[in-house]
C-alpha cells in the first residue's frame, strides 16, 4: 500500500499572499501559485494587491 503526502505549497510563514479564487489573503501560501499574487513582506501589503493591479493597469494603458 502506497503512502500519500499532501502537498503544500510553497510558502513561509510571514509572507502573505493575496488568492484570486477566494479573494482574500493568506499567510503561508495556503493556494497553489496560479491562484495567488505575492508573497507580500505584510498582511496590509497583500490586502491592497489589487488595487496596485488596478494601478499598474491604468499605467500600462496610458503609455499606448
Amino acid at each position: 500500500m502506497g503512502f500519500h503526502m499532501a502537498r503544500r505549497p510553497a510558502g513561509k510563514p510571514g509572507e502573505w499572499f493575496y488568492c484570486l479564487k477566494h479573494q482574500r489573503v493568506e499567510e503561508g501560501p495556503d493556494c497553489p501559485a496560479k491562484d495567488r499574487f505575492g508573497p507580500y513582506p505584510t498582511k496590509a501589503e497583500a490586502e491592497h494587491a489589487m488595487e496596485r493591479v488596478a494601478e499598474r493597469n491604468d499605467e500600462w494603458d496610458s503609455r499606448e
